[in-house]
């Protein structure tokens, strides 16, 4: 169960709160995990859920601790393309985060483990995805509707 060790071992990690530099924040407190077959058919969605939520309680306590008095985010989401979890800390809130694609923020992430777990070919994009994406566009000659993807955040600074 090396992913909920990897879990837990962030809120250990390195943390930054620089509202005035967002870009050292993104580089100092985002963390891509992986999981092996065993790890991805051995753990629950629940199981996963819970080490996320103790993480975010544990860093919401090294924030208070901290003495840092403006909002902040913990959040997490499945980047398909890598075929990773990933999960970050940022001084803003769950509507402001830092993403230059389209995503829809929730209370709930058990849709975003239960997408990272079942994903039984992690980072795989079959070439024929890709052509029918490229034919698509080139016969409406706009670009492809993007999906927008799910990111879970949990409120670890103080509340506006």
């Amino acid at each position: 169960m090396v992913l909920l060790t990897w879990i837990a071992e962030v809120a250990d990690e390195p943390l930054v709160l620089e509202p005035a530099d967002r870009r050292v924040e993104w580089e100092t407190n985002t963390w891509s995990l992986g999981a092996a077959d065993e790890d991805r058919s051995s753990l629950s969605v629940a199981e996963v859920v819970a080490a996320f939520e103790r993480t975010a309680a544990a860093i919401r306590e090294r924030i208070r601790d901290l003495g840092f008095s403006r909002v902040a985010t913990f959040y997490v989401w499945h980047d398909k393309q890598a075929g990773q979890l990933r999960c970050s800390t940022g001084s803003v809130s769950p509507d402001a985060l830092p993403f230059s694609g389209t995503y829809v923020a929730s209370d709930d992430l058990g849709p975003v483990v239960e997408g990272f777990l079942a994903d039984g070919e992690p980072g795989f994009i079959a070439w024929s995805d890709l052509d029918e994406v490229q034919s698509l566009s080139e016969k409406t000659e706009t670009e492809p509707e993007i999906m927008p993807f799910g990111v879970w955040g949990s409120s670890v600074g103080a509340s506006r």
